[in-house]
């Protein structure tokens, strides 16, 4: 199991928690609210244990609120990102799998491609990217968009929830 490295969960007041934890999920922190409500144990300090917290509240949600985190989400090589609009951790995230490096060739596959998709699945491609490239990243796409809605939505909270840890593991 890992520690926090910056904070002790535990000792956070209900605020304190909260800012901390607000971006985990993207701007979404009703996830940490809830994690917070559920009490305060010694074992949040545990990175795996808050991680398994969050991520059965974004599991147990509602589907409305499910999608509304999702929609949260910025697209991959998206205008959010060439223009400057994206959360710290989005902007961290897409620029270390060399997302600013693509080509215009690229960057316009990326364009087609966010719009096919959310043209299909009403909501945009996730895909925790620490870890892959440009290529991987894009030959994912060109694989999942073939994937029906209900199993591009779990695809989607799974994604989700492999940001969130990536991100709790940076605290």
């Amino acid at each position: 199991m890992s520690r926090f490295q910056t904070l002790t969960p535990s000792s956070l007041s209900r605020d304190e928690f909260v800012a901390a934890f607000a971006d985990v999920y993207e701007h979404s922190p009703w996830v940490a609210e809830a994690a917070y409500d559920l009490g305060q144990a010694y074992d949040l300090g545990q990175i795996e244990t808050l991680h398994s917290r969050m991520s059965d509240i974004l599991l147990s949600a509602d589907h409305a609120r499910q999608l509304a985190l999702i929609n949260a989400h910025p697209d991959l090589a998206g205008k959010a990102a060439v223009q400057g609009q994206l959360t710290e951790a989005s902007t961290h995230e897409q620029a270390g799998a060399g997302i600013h490096q693509c080509s215009a060739e690229e960057f316009q596959r990326f364009t087609e491609l966010n719009e096919a998709y959310k043209a299909k699945f009403a909501f945009p491609f996730i895909m925790a990217v620490k870890g892959s490239d440009r290529h991987q990243i894009l030959a994912a796409f060109e694989t999942r968009i073939h994937n029906s809605v209900e199993t591009e939505f779990a695809c989607a909270l799974a994604e989700i929830n492999k940001i969130a840890m990536f991100r709790l593991q940076a605290l």
